[in-house]
């Protein structure tokens, strides 16, 4: 079930010992999710996601974040024949071993997840009047970026799986969607209930990439 978001008359919360490991557990078991059971995701859970996500950080508190259910069956049909195309000129880059490897990776889950999420970065928003962004413009897209990250982290919390599909070509996607011209794709989202769980990361599983030590090398400066 959803849960209500905090009053903001709540006093601040208290984080424990108990709470950050269970934190610790949804960071970990966060998954790119490829494999979709079939049933819908309830509508109630989906608001409540969206409506944590919303809480993410913004530069200028600007908010650019644009969601788009895409349910049309044309829609989808194009996104997947884009995905298609994507995918046979990406595997083609790779040779030997790597090639037939990267030929048996499942990378996106569009037939099977029951909802389609593309999200938008709206560079044209008059939200935070421009704070934060006059020297690096990008910070728009960032923010998209984060919350991205804390709807996948709150759908991981309410039992969902996330797949994020970038094998696309954004024009395409942009136009079969036929949102705002001023509207820049960030991410195209699979969402559903995964068919398995792993601890492991897909492409650890399936030896494509090991976790690098360097992600988590602190440089001194």
């Amino acid at each position: 079930m959803s849960q209500p978001l905090p009053s903001p008359s709540v006093g601040p919360p208290v984080f424990d010992d108990a709470f950050r490991a269970r934190l610790g557990d949804l960071f970990a078991w966060r998954r790119d999710v490829r494999r979709f059971r079939g049933d819908p995701v309830d509508e109630a859970v989906l608001r409540t996601c969206l409506d944590l996500a919303a809480l993410a950080p913004s530069v200028g508190n600007s908010q650019p974040w644009r969601f788009v259910r895409v349910a049309d069956a044309s829609r989808r049909a194009a996104v997947a024949a884009s995905f298609e195309r994507c995918n046979a000129a990406a595997r083609a880059t790779y040779a030997d071993e790597r090639g037939a490897l990267y030929a048996r990776l499942k990378l996106a889950g569009l037939h099977e997840a029951p909802l389609h999420l593309a999200v938008f970065c709206d560079g044209a928003t008059e939200a935070g009047h421009g704070l934060g962004r006059a020297t690096m413009p990008e910070m728009l897209r960032y923010s998209v970026a984060a919350c991205i990250h804390a709807f996948w982290l709150a759908a991981r919390a309410h039992g969902l799986g996330i797949g994020w599909v970038s094998i696309l070509e954004p024009a395409a996607v942009t136009e079969a969607l036929d949102v705002p011209a001023a509207w820049t794709l960030v991410a195209y989202l699979c969402v559903g209930h995964p068919v398995e769980e792993h601890a492991d990361p897909e492409l650890v599983r399936h030896g494509w990439q090991d976790r690098c030590p360097e992600a988590v090398h602190l440089h001194e400066r």
